[in-house]
């Protein structure tokens, strides 16, 4: 009897050491050479207007078993990158982006939403220039692998999300400008 009563107390410690390695969170550090959040909106119903930002940092948090997961990012919106110089320096003004006052952007989760072993939305708040809004990106591809060159686990997804920019006090010239700006987000994150 005293060994079967060694033996459970075993099995039980052994199984709640191992339970942490079945449902751990895991960080990921988002790859900025890989990530460039882009944004378009329409420019007098001429044509649609694409730009990006090439300053990207953040986290992005995967419970595999338990199937949830957080997503923390700020995007250096000096680094705003619509082709043209002057424009860059424009948009950057008070009038839209107000980068000498707001020079970063953040997106926050407060729900990933799963189907199955993918996430396919994330619910979060979006602050630009101080205003801080309820969005759901929309999560169109999602991939967790190997990176095949740098051999750590890797994940990769697509994520996209329209809002009025009029709603972040940047609506300068809307409607004819659209008001309505589509923000697609290519990410990319690493292992920690």
């Amino acid at each position: 009897m005293k060994k079967l009563a060694t033996l459970s107390a075993a099995l039980v410690l052994a199984g709640a050491a191992a339970a942490p390695a079945f449902a751990a969170q895991q960080t990921y550090v988002i790859d900025g050479t890989h990530t460039l959040p882009r944004f378009s909106y329409s420019h007098f119903g001429f044509s649609t207007q694409l730009s990006r930002f090439n300053k990207t940092t953040g986290t992005i948090v995967l419970d595999k078993e338990a199937r949830s997961g957080a997503v923390d990012v700020e995007i250096d919106m000096r680094s705003v990158d619509t082709g043209v110089a002057l424009f860059d320096e424009h948009i950057q003004g008070a009038d839209f982006l107000d980068t000498a006052t707001w020079p970063s952007a953040t997106f926050k989760s407060t729900k990933v939403v799963f189907e199955g072993d993918k996430p396919v939305a994330v619910n979060g708040d979006l602050t630009i220039k101080g205003v801080t809004k309820p969005v759901t990106l929309r999560v169109t591809s999602f991939q967790n692998i190997k990176h095949p060159m740098l051999q750590k686990d890797a994940i990769g997804a697509n994520a996209t999300v329209t809002v009025k920019r009029s709603d972040f006090n940047a609506g300068k010239y809307a409607p004819n400008v659209g008001d309505e700006v589509t923000i697609d987000i290519p990410v990319e994150a690493i292992l920690q």
